[in-house]
């Protein structure tokens, strides 16, 4: 079976989406960023490595430093999709993350995203 093409994808082409969503609802990069480093334990200079080598979304969680534990805790829809009923991993890090920027462009408090 093919792989999902969001997996071979470079991060680094997706990322200005995810500011630019952001943004545009009055909430900053270093937000953004904030919740990249928290879901995977990429410090500033690392997600800036990974976006400069063009990494895809696979290499980009396998790589990642420390997953959070916590995020098993992020609940809810994201394109039609439950993401806690997401079986396939990558797929379920993917949609995590798109979450937590769904959470943030909306408005909610930086540590209710960070489920503190």
């Amino acid at each position: 079976m093919a792989k999902h093409r969001i997996y071979i994808t470079s991060f680094a082409s997706v990322y200005p989406f995810y500011v630019a969503k952001a943004e545009k609802k009055g909430r900053s990069k270093a937000e953004v960023d904030q919740l990249f480093s928290w879901l995977t334990g990429y410090g500033q200079k690392e997600l800036e490595t990974q976006l400069k080598k063009k990494t895809d979304f696979e290499t980009f969680f396998a790589q990642a430093p420390k997953i959070n534990p916590s995020r098993a805790l992020i609940k809810g829809v994201v394109c039609g999709v439950r993401v806690e009923n997401i079986e396939e991993p990558t797929m379920r890090e993917i949609r995590y993350l798109d979450k937590l920027v769904d959470e943030l462009a909306r408005g909610k408090a930086m540590d209710k995203i960070l489920r503190r």
